[in-house]
């Protein structure tokens, strides 16, 4: 592979509420192929195939968009047949959520026999249902903050929630100081991304428009406690960790507004943690990113108690690829330029396809 030139299409945009977030990936994820003198073409999945045109600079709002382009159903997938799938070495999969993140577009190019970069059908599907997620974790013995999960299509009164988050959580380790109510709590959807749908839940008076939120982006959701202390990302890349990235979030919550708006987030790489902590935050995003069968490269989010104890949130295996993103910012501190990291997952799935390692 050494110095071969490659031509890579990279997928970004799509239909699912982290349109822009995937936009502004893709377009940092061309550069940086072009950069590395290898051919790259671009191809929103969302639009069609005679609408495909390099656009400029693309803005990230406070917000997810309210409307994303949908093609009629005969139009779809329409892009999976083109030339700009076929007629290249790998597809770099720079979309986010929805069916570029669920395993939905994985399975379309295994079944066009198509090399892609990475993780692959089962775990692309794993690590979008948080609750699954969690269940693999513990298996893994990766720690994880206690949940419910609830469904659209059960009971959702708040009344009996409130209760069933007093029974969950009120005497919790994850606890801390909490109060007996069992809150705060967060909630969130279940297959979702980029804090979509995220409420932080002080008390229960605004635990109805809390689910409301989340249910707004999918049938299901997940209600954690809040674990009070810090917030660390663990990138892996091709199943090492990289170095570690502590996230200080202005107001405390890395929202939505806060992963996409300079200068509302601190950050610090690598973070300064005790070397034992380090090493065991280091494993558990190791093991919770082989559980989930994930491959070449991936984000794993941990909250970092009080007590300094690790528990694993989730794993995101399409990351941001912006520049403001993390899993960029810990390969840098590991001494891999963006360009370069780019180029290595390319890599990855172009030597998957000429029937190399499937790592």
């Amino acid at each position: 592979m050494n110095g071969e030139r490659m031509k890579i299409t990279v997928l970004l945009g799509g239909n699912s509420p982290e349109r822009d977030v995937s936009l502004a990936s893709g377009k940092e994820i061309v550069r940086a192929i072009r950069s590395r003198g290898h051919e790259v073409y671009l191809l929103d999945p969302a639009l069609p195939l005679d609408m495909q045109v390099e656009s400029g600079k693309v803005k990230i709002g406070e917000e997810p968009p309210e409307a994303v382009p949908t093609l009629p159903a005969d139009k779809m997938f329409e892009w999976l047949r083109s030339s700009y799938v076929h007629d290249v070495d790998a597809v770099f999969v720079g979309l986010h959520g929805g069916m570029g993140e669920d395993g939905t577009v994985q399975a379309l190019l295994e079944a066009a026999g198509v090399p892609y970069t990475g993780t692959g059908v089962l775990g692309s599907a794993l690590a979008m249902n948080k609750d699954r997620s969690k269940a693999l974790f513990k298996e893994a013995d990766v720690q994880t903050a206690p949940h419910i999960f609830l469904s659209k299509t059960g009971d959702i009164g708040s009344g009996l929630i409130r209760e069933q988050i007093e029974k969950a959580f009120a005497s919790t380790a994850t606890a801390d100081s909490r109060k007996e109510s069992g809150f705060p709590v967060v909630v969130k959807p279940n297959n979702q991304g980029s804090s979509v749908g995220f409420s932080y839940v002080p008390e229960s008076e605004t635990l109805g428009e809390a689910l409301k939120k989340a249910f707004a982006y999918g049938d299901e959701l997940i209600i954690e406690p809040l674990i009070q202390g810090r917030e660390i990302t663990a990138a892996v890349l091709n199943g090492e960790a990289l170095p570690l990235v502590e996230i200080i979030p202005e107001g405390g919550f890395f929202d939505y507004k806060r992963k996409y708006t300079k200068g509302t987030s601190e950050y610090i790489v690598p973070a300064k943690l005790d070397m034992s902590v380090e090493k065991r935050i280091k494993r558990d995003a190791v093991l919770a990113y082989k559980a989930l069968s994930c491959r070449d490269y991936a984000r794993v989010d941990f909250r970092l108690s009080e007590q300094n104890e690790p528990y694993c949130l989730e794993v995101n295996t399409l990351p941001g690829m912006t520049e403001i993103s993390l899993v960029p910012m810990a390969a840098d501190a590991a001494g891999i330029s963006f360009d370069e990291l780019v180029e290595k997952i390319c890599k990855m799935a172009v030597l998957r396809g000429k029937g190399g390692s499937r790592r």
